[in-house]
């Protein structure tokens, strides 16, 4: 219960969001494509300050390890597995291109123009563009399901399961909430890490499936 009563603010934010936009209630300003990246740069940098100003930040710029490249590589290999499910949910969709999906890890925007992009020459401009939306969706669902839910995954899987879950996110968006939630500031070099391998990955393995 007190997981869900800590999402309820974040969920409340996207759902009034997504009611003034439905709405046509938004302002034009609010709509800037460069306003989401300087926002997410300001939560970036506050949550930089939070750390900086810590007593124990010597502490955590010592605490990486090449053991924790463990977690990434367990987050890619379970986002791939549960990807390739959907070969038996979506008809005409064949396991590369479910797997070229599952690869965004939260990346929506890269991944979605990579898919865009690659799978032109095979499935036409229009097969492209449908593949390429699915990408989007999939990957904008991971990243709100990890900010809405990320108290429940590490009460009920630990201080990695949030991490895990936040996928490429885990180094930017869902930081603050990740500490919050774990009340263990030791995870920040374990989840930094994590974002970074995932985001190597990402063009890598989008490109490999495509």
């Amino acid at each position: 219960m007190k997981g869900m009563k800590e999402s309820l603010p974040v969920f409340a934010a996207f759902l009034a969001g997504l009611l003034f936009g439905a709405g046509g209630l938004v302002p034009s300003w609010l709509l800037a494509p460069w306003l989401p990246m300087a926002l997410l740069s300001v939560l970036v940098f506050l949550a930089g300050v939070g750390l900086g100003a810590g007593d124990d930040l010597p502490q955590l710029l010592h605490g990486f390890h090449l053991r924790m490249l463990l977690l990434p590589l367990c987050t890619v290999v379970g986002s791939l597995l549960f990807s390739a499910a959907g070969v038996w949910l979506f008809a005409g969709r064949g396991l590369t291109d479910c797997l070229a999906v599952g690869s965004g890890f939260g990346y929506y925007s890269l991944s979605s123009v990579l898919i865009a992009e690659m799978k032109s020459a095979t499935l036409g401009a229009d097969g492209a563009a449908e593949l390429a939306t699915v990408a989007l969706v999939a990957n904008v669902a991971r990243e709100m399901i990890a900010l809405l839910f990320l108290p429940l995954f590490a009460r009920w899987g630990g201080r990695l399961a949030p991490i895990s879950v936040a996928g490429i996110n885990s180094m930017d968006v869902c930081l603050p909430m990740i500490v919050r939630c774990t009340g263990d500031r030791q995870v920040v070099p374990q989840a930094l890490l994590h974002g970074v391998v995932l985001e190597v990955s990402v063009p890598v393995l989008i490109a490999a499936f495509c």
